[in-house]
């Protein structure tokens, strides 16, 4: 942050450049995998539609001057197998210790990210994740419309990292008038 506490905005590659850099980092330290970029694109609504196989999709919102929500998303499989590598044990079907490992994994991803942020934009906050497995579901945000959507491909496997931030409004003071003033 600038010593005049301007803030710059935050560019769409600038948060592309983090998101990658903290995926590849946390895939290449805490398991052991590399992973290739395939894309990144902006959405205007959110790109997760699932309409077939069973996917595990991650969420987690940050808050502070800016505010939105970072995700993952991956099959089934993909989430077995993250769990697997994660936590040592072997996992054939998605339950309980596989969506946390995974909660965590996108704590990790993008926590990393908001780290990075912050070095711009001032100090911010991330929510516990949600996760959610599942067939013939979409997700959406009510707020932020404008979503970064960065594919990999880690062998066979495809993980899908989504972002959308926007810098925050604060808040404006209201005068509360009671009856009879």
């Amino acid at each position: 942050m600038s010593e005049t506490n301007v803030m710059e905005p935050v560019t769409q590659a600038e948060i592309k450049q983090m998101v990658k850099a903290s995926t590849e980092e946390v895939f290449s330290t805490m398991l052991d995998l590399s992973l290739t970029l395939i894309e990144a694109q902006s959405a205007s609504e959110h790109p997760m539609l699932v309409e077939s196989g069973a996917t595990v999709v991650s969420l987690i919102g940050l808050t502070g001057p800016w505010a939105g929500t970072g995700s993952i998303t991956c099959t089934g499989e993909f989430a077995c197998s993250l769990a697997s590598r994660f936590l040592s044990t072997e996992y054939e079907q998605v339950n309980e210790e596989v969506l946390d490992a995974v909660g965590e994994i996108t704590n990790m991803i993008i926590g990393n990210v908001k780290t990075a942020l912050e070095d711009r934009v001032g100090p911010m906050d991330l929510s516990t994740p949600a996760v959610i497995f599942g067939q013939i579901f979409q997700t959406y945000s009510a707020r932020i419309h404008d979503w970064l959507v960065i594919r990999f491909r880690c062998g066979e496997q495809r993980l899908q990292v989504q972002m959308c931030l926007a810098e925050s409004k604060p808040p404006q003071p209201r005068m509360f008038r009671f009856p009879g003033t």
